[in-house]
């Protein structure tokens, strides 16, 4: 069983049924990327009637012993997230409100910088605003786990520093292994070690190298090299995996509303558009071959736990509100 840090894209029955059979016990889904407050409230609804229309294979994540219930019932946790702070439309109190809607991983800044912090695309890191302090006193106060995978470094480092409760960076990869704007530094990784923090590693083609598509077990290496940086209980997994994704949905999440120009992302001029999964991940069922790959690197049986499941339920032990 595993958990995974980050999905996105068009969620339905089809996808619940590979999920189970990639033995997914929780994933955290992208509720939005630059939607506001309105749109955000419909993606919620959306997702509680799709949740009731599956009931016997998703249940909504409340609080960290949901992903237990879960997993004893053959079921998929379903943690409410989102990619920006759009949904609270610059009001502190939101926070609060969204919690109680059930949001659970809310990320700080996307692919540009807000009046919270600076972005992993801004030519200069602003660092944490006094807005974005608030922010992550509110965020921990309130039970939402603050995902850091787009947001800048200086911001990154400022924001775990600041942070009373572990932070995650749901879905990304370290830069001295792959570089890349997206991926992160060694002193941000670091920190996250030092405060107890995790990193999803990130299955996204964009921000791996041409060698982790051949194969689960040559992807698992850079699991290995991550557990290297940061030590085995500040590494899961967070594939990025999307489902259903046009042209149009890659267009929205790298432009929103606020460009007329062409933006490419994680992607570039030579690679614009929509990216294919890795060669070994054809399939959302064949995230269950990550533990065994993990196993043939050289992982024992615990760490492989550790990895695949524990230590995300640490972290969401941590944070959640009456988590344990």
């Amino acid at each position: 069983m595993l958990i995974d840090g980050l999905q996105c894209g068009h969620f339905n029955r089809g996808v619940f049924e590979e999920l189970r059979a990639g033995a997914v016990s929780c994933v955290t889904i992208t509720g939005g990327f630059w939607q506001g407050c309105i749109e955000s409230l419909d993606a919620i609804t959306r997702w509680r009637d799709l949740a009731r229309e599956n009931a016997d294979l998703v249940v909504l994540v409340r609080d960290a012993e949901d992903i237990d219930r879960a997993r004893a019932e053959g079921k998929t946790a379903i943690i409410v997230g989102f990619q920006n702070t759009n949904l609270f439309d610059s009001r502190i109190r939101f926070v609060e409100l969204f919690q109680d809607l059930g949001v659970r991983v809310v990320q700080l800044t996307y692919n540009n910088q807000n009046e919270y912090g600076g972005s992993c695309y801004e030519p200069e890191d602003s660092g944490l605003s006094r807005a974005g302090k608030v922010m992550v006193r509110e965020m921990n106060e309130h039970g939402i786990l603050i995902d850091l995978s787009h947001v800048g470094e200086l911001t990154s480092q400022q924001v775990i520093e600041h942070s009373d409760k572990p932070v995650a960076i749901t879905h990304a990869n370290p830069a001295s292994v792959i570089p890349h704007k997206r991926n992160k530094t060694d002193k941000t990784l670091a920190l996250l070690k030092e405060r107890r923090g995790i990193i999803g590693c990130a299955s996204y083609r964009n921000i791996c190298a041409p060698e982790h598509a051949e194969s689960a077990e040559k992807w698992a290496e850079i699991v290995a090299r991550t557990v290297d940086l940061v030590g085995i209980d500040h590494v899961g997994i967070g594939t990025d995996r999307s489902h259903g994704h046009t042209l149009a949905d890659m267009h929205w999440m790298r432009m929103g509303r606020w460009t007329r120009e062409i933006d490419y992302g994680a992607g570039s001029p030579e690679n614009p558009g929509t990216t294919a999964p890795l060669d070994w991940f054809t399939e959302v069922r064949h995230i269950g071959r990550i533990p065994g790959a993990l196993g043939n690197i050289g992982f024992s049986p615990d760490e492989v736990e550790a990895i695949c499941f524990g230590n995300w339920r640490r972290v969401y032990g941590e944070v959640f509100p009456g988590g344990k």
